[in-house]
């Protein structure tokens, strides 16, 4: 199993897929805006919940609306203002 995490301007969705690409468990929660802490919590919440209501524990993978510079993790180009020159490393 796997867990992918999409963080957008206006909702944040994590799927766990099966081996075979089947969607095992889905949950969406809106992206909280111009709240940097707040939008940490959801992903964090978003990872808890599928572990208490899925029984995962494999790797995470996330998209976000950005690039990520490689040398320090900041990111940079984010349309979500609030993410841009943060650490997602």
């Amino acid at each position: 199993m796997r867990l992918g995490i999409d963080l957008g301007g206006t909702k944040t969705e994590a799927v766990i897929l099966g081996d075979d690409g089947s969607i095992i468990w889905r949950k969406r929660q809106p992206t909280p805006q111009l709240d940097y802490k707040a939008i940490i919590t959801t992903i964090s919440q978003l990872i808890t919940d599928a572990a208490d209501e899925a029984g995962f524990t494999g790797p995470v993978g996330m998209g976000i609306p950005g690039s990520i510079n490689p040398s320090d993790g900041t990111v940079h180009g984010a349309s979500t203002q609030v993410l841009n020159g943060q650490n997602l490393k």
